[in-house]
């Protein structure tokens, strides 16, 4: 109906016609300044993979002497043809999404990946395609959003290098130019990567645990291009990301925990909360190592399994000091909804007051209320905070060459020296008499490589091999670092520890070699 002057209020727009509208390329700008952190982006590339099927991710640190190099995201995903990698790179353009998918918008792989990097280089291969890639970076984008085919040989070769992970499918995403790696200073690289892995396996153990916990195998490995390893370089340091579940206490904090609460929300119906109450004082790495305490309690949302918010109250109540053993586990409805609303990072959510008032008039199976839950929260907070404790000695915390798993229950078992860089493992050429040293200005402790095959069942062995040995070293060891004068008495001690240890070793290495004959 044509619209006339001075006729009644509109409910409706009138519109005479369209017209199609390209985003200009000043767009493409918009995709670095997501505010993607580095973990969040790498996190958000992993959810790809999981929609891809993968079961098996690596995260691999390219090094060489003095820098880092780049990064790559490799998994064993159903991959994808030469029509597949021109819609995954397309700027701008939404697919459509599986109910149980982790991707939601359609633009995380390039706005995480060109908020940290200058190019993003995508490779795959079906089981029935050859290998194939695309290559985007910031100027091709503002060149009309140009997208450049990756030469098909090398597109090979990448997936063949990989074959570890890749065997009939998969995908290879690499980072180029990544801006954090760019500021480290030369000869800052291995220190670096230190914290930068620490950050990230917390990341990815938490916010993907349930994953993980049921079988994604998940590894971050560093690799240094200059070592003698196949043309390709050699690992020098391997982590399996362990699950670190945010409710995976052993015994609960007050009894009768986790209990279920059915809220009320309007709008979406009732909703599951599952509320926990941790022990005071825990020192399981799934209450203290994902973060502040106080930031850690209150909500924590996941849509299809995945973590997207880890703590807070949201406007329910502010964080309170008497309140860090409470948490509260939401699956978020899976049916479109105006109560929540996830970013485009996925890891904050916003809720409207139906959420919040819904809360409050939550009830379990025995009427008990969502304010008496806080309360037994309140209650095991200020008994535990009573109780007297044996203090433990602080320790500088462990390193390079120790298998993470040890190391995070050192962490859970024992307080750590702040400022002090952790003691790392390394396999070298010593002399015979000896079978370790102590290089206490670069904190590390130097085990002969002689002995290495023997503590490996005959062979050559990993980063994190011969964990027995290490972890009992690093006991004996530990207090040997971060010291001011070296006493005699304990120059002797590690004098007569190593002789021991010496013939430990040489009696090992004469049971394996009389076990192969």
């Amino acid at each position: 109906m044509p619209y006339e002057s001075g006729t009644a209020w509109q409910y409706d727009v009138p519109t005479t016609g369209s017209t199609h509208l390209h985003p200009d390329a000043g767009y493409g700008k918009a995709l670095s300044n997501q505010g993607y952190g580095f973990e969040v982006a790498v996190a958000d590339l992993i959810d790809n993979s999981i929609d891809a099927g993968a079961d098996k991710v690596v995260v691999h640190f390219l090094r060489d002497a003095d820098r880092i190099l780049t990064l790559l995201i490799i998994d064993n995903g159903t991959g994808m043809d030469d029509a597949g990698l021109d819609a995954a790179m397309t700027v701008g353009r939404r697919r459509d999404y599986g109910e149980g998918a982790l991707g939601m918008y359609g633009t995380g792989l390039k706005a995480a990946s060109l908020s940290n990097a200058s190019a993003l280089t995508v490779i795959s291969r079906t089981k029935r395609s050859r290998a194939a890639g695309r290559r985007l970076t910031a100027e091709g984008i503002e060149d009309s959003f140009r997208c450049d085919t990756v030469d098909q040989r090398y597109a090979q070769d990448m997936v063949d290098r990989y074959d570890g992970v890749i065997e009939w499918q998969g995908t290879v995403v690499r980072w180029d130019g990544v801006r954090a790696f760019e500021t480290v200073a030369r000869g800052h690289s291995e220190a670096f990567l230190s914290k930068a892995i620490a950050r990230l396996e917390t990341h990815l153990g938490l916010y993907l645990h349930r994953f993980l916990q049921r079988g994604l195998q998940l590894d971050i490995a560093v690799w240094d291009v200059t070592g003698a390893g196949a043309g390709f370089g050699e690992e020098v340091d391997h982590i399996a990301v362990e699950p670190l579940d945010p409710f995976g206490y052993k015994v609960p904090g007050s009894k009768g925990y986790p209990r279920t609460f059915s809220a009320p929300v309007e709008g979406v119906g009732d909703l599951t909360l599952t509320t926990h109450v941790w022990p005071a004082r825990s020192k399981q790495a799934g209450f203290r190592q994902i973060g502040s305490l106080s930031d850690r309690q209150g909500f924590y949302f996941y849509r299809n399994d995945r973590l997207v918010q880890a703590g807070g109250w949201n406007n329910l109540r502010n964080a309170e000091s008497h309140l860090v053993l409470a948490r509260v586990a939401v699956d978020l409805p899976l049916v479109a909804n105006s109560v929540f609303s996830l970013d485009v990072k996925k890891e904050t959510v916003t809720v409207t007051p139906a959420f919040t008032s819904a809360v409050d008039k939550a009830v379990d199976a025995q009427d008990a209320t969502f304010q008496q839950f806080l309360g037994h929260a309140e209650t095991a907070y200020r008994e535990g905070s009573k109780r007297s404790d044996i203090s433990r000695k602080a320790v500088t915390p462990p390193g390079k060459g120790l298998d993470p798993a040890i190391k995070r229950v050192i962490k859970e078992e024992l307080p750590e020296k702040p400022g002090e860089d952790p003691i790392a493992f390394t396999w070298t050429t010593l002399a015979d008499d000896v079978f370790f040293a102590l290089d206490r200005e670069s904190n590390a402790v130097l085990l002969n490589k002689t002995y290495r095959e023997d503590f490996n069942d005959g062979r050559r062995g990993g980063t994190n091999d011969a964990p027995v040995t290490k972890t009992l070293l690093y006991l004996l060891l530990e207090d040997c670092f971060g010291l001011g004068r070296w006493e005699k008495t304990r120059q002797d001690r590690v004098d007569y520890w190593n002789t021991i240890l010496l013939a430990s070793a040489r009696s090992q290495r004469e049971r394996r070699m009389r076990s192969d004959s």
